[in-house]
């Protein structure tokens, strides 16, 4: 399951060689919690700035292409009650104040335990803490390019 860094970091070609021939070669799951946070983007970029369009049109051809209806799914109740208490231990334990994307983060980590899926991503601030705290889930980690 890919976290929002990961298609982030594909548009702007950001991923190791590692990491594309990986996407390439599986197949990838995604989160209503990541389109969320890339539709995100929508509303908050600047519509003045001289990227927006440029940016928006990637993310919507990545959206429209890269994320099938078949492979997209939403985290259950239980998911979202159990990472509000993750993400809130987690702030508590580490001093973070970014406690909306924590929350994210906590909600991606479980929705992926709860799928039987492997969290790509760069994040191993908040990742690696979600793994110490429920040893159960698998993350796999990469750097930027």
């Amino acid at each position: 399951m890919l976290d929002t860094c990961v298609y982030i970091d594909v548009i702007q070609g950001k991923v190791p060689r590692s990491v594309d021939d990986l996407l390439g070669a599986r197949i990838s799951n995604h989160s209503s919690i990541c389109l969320a946070e890339l539709t995100h983007l929508f509303g908050r970029l600047d519509p003045q700035h001289p990227e927006t369009p440029n940016t928006l049109k990637e993310l919507r051809g990545v959206i429209k292409d890269d994320i099938p209806a078949h492979r997209l799914t939403a985290p259950s109740t239980r998911v979202l009650g159990e990472a509000g208490m993750l993400a809130g231990l987690t702030t508590r334990l580490t001093g973070r104040s970014k406690e909306q994307a924590l929350l994210n983060d906590a909600i991606l980590y479980l929705h992926a335990l709860e799928r039987s899926c492997v969290v790509l991503t760069r994040n191993l601030a908040d990742f690696d803490v979600f793994h110490q705290l429920v040893p159960t889930g698998s993350v796999l980690f990469y750097r930027q390019a």
